[in-house]
């Protein structure tokens, strides 16, 4: 475990196993400790880092009012920390954001960018009426529908609780952080930057439809799509077997493409 200085704020992360770095960025009710299930299958073969974003976790939470305009120098804050290259982002649902602009921002410390279940706040006109009617039937949802799958809720109602449970230990709330997207980038400053970016989708996802990622792949160039079927919004909890398998193809792409790269050097 450890603490970087991010602006004078106090980011708490944790650092396990040796490999290929791999960075978890949570979502809005998430923080580490939600990654136990990705922690422990993913070490043995990789660097894998927790990262808790201020307001949430053991992080500081002290501030009157959080801006996500902050989180993505917050996981900046830790690569540096950590002194950290190469490394494999992945970012779930709001996480993707922060995640993505971290990686935009220093591409001598990031590779690439994994957006889970999110466009990472993409600013373009058809992406983001695309997600706005995605979100308009989501709300339609119970906010637990929308995360988790009926028959997970009704089959495994012990991990349905402990998921709600995970929230409480945060003080940021989602109605703090709607302004993360704010001044998303551009396709052309993704294509620009040279990252790798995967959009993993599931396919049972309430929140944001295959349908929706798709197309943000096909405008993406060099993009890759990872469509998981039977998937949840909430794979990493739900399906982590699923989840970590992607992770897993997402961080050898990346590894390979590396290699590749300093062949042709």
């Amino acid at each position: 475990m450890g603490v970087a200085n991010s602006d004078g704020t106090s980011i708490y992360y944790e650092r396990h196993g040796d490999g290929p770095v791999v960075v978890l960025v949570h979502g809005s009710g998430g923080h580490h400790a939600a990654w136990w299930q990705q922690v422990a299958a993913l070490r043995d073969a990789y660097t894998v880092v927790t990262v808790d974003l201020r307001g949430f976790g053991n992080s500081d939470s002290s501030m009157p009012e959080f801006d996500g305009q902050d989180f993505p120098g917050d996981i900046v804050a830790v690569l540096e920390k950590e002194r950290l290259t190469g490394a494999l982002l992945v970012g779930q649902s709001i996480g993707a954001v922060a995640a993505l602009k971290a990686g935009l921002s220093r591409p001598d410390r990031v590779g690439g960018v994994v957006l889970g279940h999110s466009l990472g706040g993409l600013d373009h006109p058809e992406l983001s009426k695309l997600v706005a009617d995605d979100r308009a039937e989501a709300v339609k949802l119970p906010v637990i529908d929308r995360l988790l799958s009926k028959e997970f809720q009704r089959n495994r109602p012990d991990m349905t609780f402990l998921f709600q449970q995970m929230g409480t230990f945060n003080v940021a709330k989602m109605a703090d952080l709607r302004n993360l997207s704010v001044n998303g980038p551009s396709i052309d400053d993704i294509v620009a930057s040279g990252l790798e970016i995967t959009f993993l989708a599931g396919e049972r996802d309430a929140v944001l439809s295959t349908a929706t990622v798709r197309r943000a792949h096909e405008l993406v160039e060099r993009s890759r799509l990872d469509v998981v079927p039977g998937a949840p919004h909430s794979m990493y909890w739900e399906r982590p077997d699923l989840f970590n398998a992607a992770v897993a193809r997402a961080r050898e792409s990346l590894t390979q493409r590396s290699a590749t790269r300093k062949a042709t050097v």
